[in-house]
């Protein structure tokens, strides 16, 4: 099947993102309801924006239960950058707001140090373990970021990629159906479309 669904909840232009499934062969639905999403059979949640702004847009639309059904039913889902550091329980970026808490774990911005913040360009990832989201993604590939918080996992089992950046920080994980990236892969060219199709391509 190669339907996707993504999350419009009003955070960032997903213009982009649509584009890029729609040019690997990808049939894509923009949603912003209960109903659409829960009738959904793959899910991305993007998100270009802060932390607290993207959890009171998704709020406002009454659309938290619905995602947690989802991910719960067992179908692929797929985060990408906020998009990501949302499933998680809590940012520095927003004391006080709750994430999905889907994953164990926190958001932390990066050091002050003679690196820029945000990271914002080309990086590569180091493979920690195999995935179907990874099919044909070489250790080493480089990939697109703008981003300056990162997520720490509870359980590092549950990391897919890291990434130095004056420090080596998860920049992908993968649990059971769910994957969730911080960098774009929608700007990420060839890296990017592979990693896109190999999540169209997943089966229940």
């Amino acid at each position: 099947m190669n339907k996707i669904s993504i999350i419009d909840y009003n955070i960032g232009n997903i213009g982009s993102v649509i584009k890029a499934f729609k040019f690997i062969g990808a049939e894509v639905d923009s949603i912003n309801t209960p109903e659409q999403i829960l009738k959904s059979s793959k899910l991305v949640l993007p998100g270009v924006s802060a932390f607290g702004s993207a959890m009171d847009n998704l709020k406002s639309l009454n659309l938290i239960q619905s995602i947690k059904e989802f991910i719960k039913s067992g179908k692929p889902f797929l985060g990408i950058c906020v998009g990501m550091q949302i499933l998680f329980e809590e940012s520095s970026e927003n004391p006080g707001v709750s994430g999905l808490g889907i994953l164990r774990g926190k958001v932390e911005r990066f050091a002050d140090s003679e690196l820029a913040v945000p990271q914002m360009g080309w990086n590569t990832v180091s493979i920690q373990k195999e995935s179907s989201l990874l099919k044909g993604i070489k250790t080493s590939e480089y990939f697109y970021f703008v981003h300056s918080y990162y997520c720490i996992p509870e359980s590092e089992k549950n990391i897919l990629t890291l990434t130095d950046y004056g420090k080596n920080y998860c920049s992908s994980i993968a649990k059971e159906n769910i994957s969730a990236v911080q960098f774009h892969p929608e700007k990420s060219q060839n890296g990017g479309l592979k990693i896109l199709n190999n999540f169209l391509e997943m089966r229940l």
